[in-house]
């Protein structure tokens, strides 16, 4: 069955444009460093998932993208990267602490803002919308995606 996720980028990071330009539109979700969000990647995505590609710590933050997980997950390569902002001394290339997954554009989309979505009653439950969630990444609900889907117009989901 296949589960949904929204995941944060700040644009400067990774942007929708940014993975739509990569090889297959496919980019690794790097710098994940929350054990609850590296366990959803770990234990909880699969090949096709769909994805809500979210841009955070921006003028405007929303959703601006739908997108699938393209891989199974496998280690983040920044922990063992002294030079990278993600590094991280106590992971051990044996016994990786940090994992990630491909993520897959396959449609860019309207930015549908948090104001929207804060506005828009079926969505009122959403993880993403709860007072103190802080999270990048989190598990959609079905009924969800589908009223996100429309209100986006679309046509990848």
């Amino acid at each position: 069955m296949t589960a949904y996720w929204l995941m944060k980028s700040e644009p400067d990071e990774v942007s929708v444009d940014d993975a739509l330009a990569a090889p297959k539109s496919t980019v690794p979700w790097t710098g994940v460093r929350n054990y609850q969000a590296r366990n959803f990647m770990r234990d909880g995505m699969r090949v096709g998932d769909g994805v809500l590609f979210y841009h955070s710590s921006c003028a405007e933050p929303g959703i601006v993208g739908i997108a699938r997980v393209a891989s199974t997950p496998y280690p983040d390569p920044t922990q063992f990267d002294r030079k990278s902002p993600y590094y991280d001394a106590a992971a051990k290339r044996e016994e990786p602490r940090w994992m990630l997954v491909d993520v897959q554009v396959v449609e860019k989309t309207r930015n549908l803002t948090l104001p929207e979505l804060r506005s828009t009653p079926e969505l009122a439950d959403m993880l993403v919308l709860k007072k103190g969630n802080r999270l990048s990444i989190t598990p959609v609900e079905p009924a969800h995606w589908k009223k996100i889907v429309r209100l986006l117009g679309a046509k990848a989901a």
